[in-house]
């Protein structure tokens, strides 16, 4: 399974933070569908990789010691040639290694650029009483200004991810707000579903966070995740 090798073999590297890559790989394997992603580790192999993936493409700083890819101008969207993206791939490594010295720097991850849609959080924590809880709430920095998010303990049953979806302030929002397109409610409830059932069976899992997440009135998609397993 690849998401016991991904976890035994940063345990042995003795690190806690796993990379986006290895992160989706896992969620992926847990029936999570994400973004494509794709390691390149010099500007000529990023530009050859977002071509043979289809423009537009969005570079993101790859670095077990860069949890926030943001924070060092470790991002770029909205790529829409080889040589944008070989003068993005320069720019990320240059800014990374301004802010962060000292960090291990894997390369950059190559993902295509999904199409708008709803913003929602999935989030997992552990209560020292409780266990494993998950959290769901509208997503980018939404969450955080906002704050309006739901929580249940793990394990989740079919009536509590219903409950924690529509619990949230933002619920008329994922219906379709004034003509906007809804989200698909329950295929969210699935995804929960999915998350509970995975954290249950990673017992060495601490966090987790997929944010954001699109959700479509046809299907969702993770953009981004972070995995932090028990030191």
């Amino acid at each position: 399974m690849t998401s016991n090798k991904i976890i035994s073999t940063a345990s042995k590297e003795g690190r806690t933070a796993l990379t986006e890559i290895e992160a989706k790989k896992i969620l992926t394997e847990a029936g999570i569908a994400c973004t494509e992603i794709k390691l390149a580790t010099t500007a000529k192999e990023a530009a050859a990789t977002a071509k043979k993936m289809g423009f537009p493409v969005v570079l993101k700083i790859v670095s077990q010691d860069i949890l926030h890819k943001t924070d060092v101008g470790g991002v770029k969207l909205n790529l829409n040639n080889e040589d944008e993206v070989g003068k993005a791939f320069d720019e990320i490594m240059k800014s990374a290694k301004k802010h962060k010295p000292k960090a291990k720097i894997d390369g950059v991850s190559v993902q295509p650029m999904a199409k708008p849609g709803i913003e929602v959080i999935i989030g997992m924590s552990k209560d020292q009483q409780f266990g494993p809880v998950l959290m769901f709430g509208l997503g980018g920095i939404l969450v955080e200004v906002l704050k309006d998010v739901s929580f249940r303990i793990v394990p989740l049953t079919k009536r509590d991810a219903r409950d924690m979806i529509k619990e949230i302030k933002g619920y008329p929002i994922l219906q379709g707000y004034r003509g906007h397109d809804p989200a698909n409610i329950e295929l969210l409830e699935d995804i929960l579903l999915k998350v509970s059932e995975f954290v249950e069976k990673q017992p060495e899992i601490k966090e987790l966070d997929i944010n954001p997440i699109f959700a479509y009135k046809d299907g969702a998609l993770a953009l981004d995740a972070r995995i932090i397993l028990e030191s």
